[in-house]
């Protein structure tokens, strides 16, 4: 699916807007967690630490739904739903090092016992918000 080209501002690698990524429980409830991002092609790519809560839910149940808010106009986001096609920690300390500089413009400060894994997902709908 490509990203709707209206929105495009939002995903670039200059933009700072945030990602609301919802992740299901084992009981079946939502669980939201606001991260930094990046896109490939036609994936979302999100970086965490293999352990946290969102990385368990995203293996365990790969459906997900997100938010991107627009940092300047706050009732402008793009909704999407997608799914975990794969994940990875090859490159995954380059990622969020490359995220920390667009996000914080700093580089990214390692944590002892972190290991930094990349979930690819593919978006199967999209909502558009102006």
């Amino acid at each position: 699916m490509i990203f709707p080209e209206e929105y495009r501002d939002l995903l670039g690698d200059e933009s700072k807007a945030m990602l609301y990524l919802a992740t299901l429980m084992t009981d079946g409830s939502p669980q939201v967690t606001p991260v930094w991002f990046s896109t490939k092609d036609e994936h979302i790519l999100i970086n965490t630490n293999e352990g946290r809560v969102k990385d368990k839910n995203m293996k365990a149940r790969p459906k997900v739904a997100m938010t991107i808010q627009d940092p300047d106009k706050t009732y402008r986001y793009l909704g999407v739903r997608g799914e975990v096609v794969g994940y990875t920690t090859e490159g995954a300390d380059e990622h969020i090092k490359e995220l920390s500089l667009r996000y914080d413009n700093e580089p990214w400060k390692y944590r002892k016992g972190q290991k930094r894994i990349i979930f690819k997902i593919k978006p199967t709908h999209f909502d558009l918000h102006k």
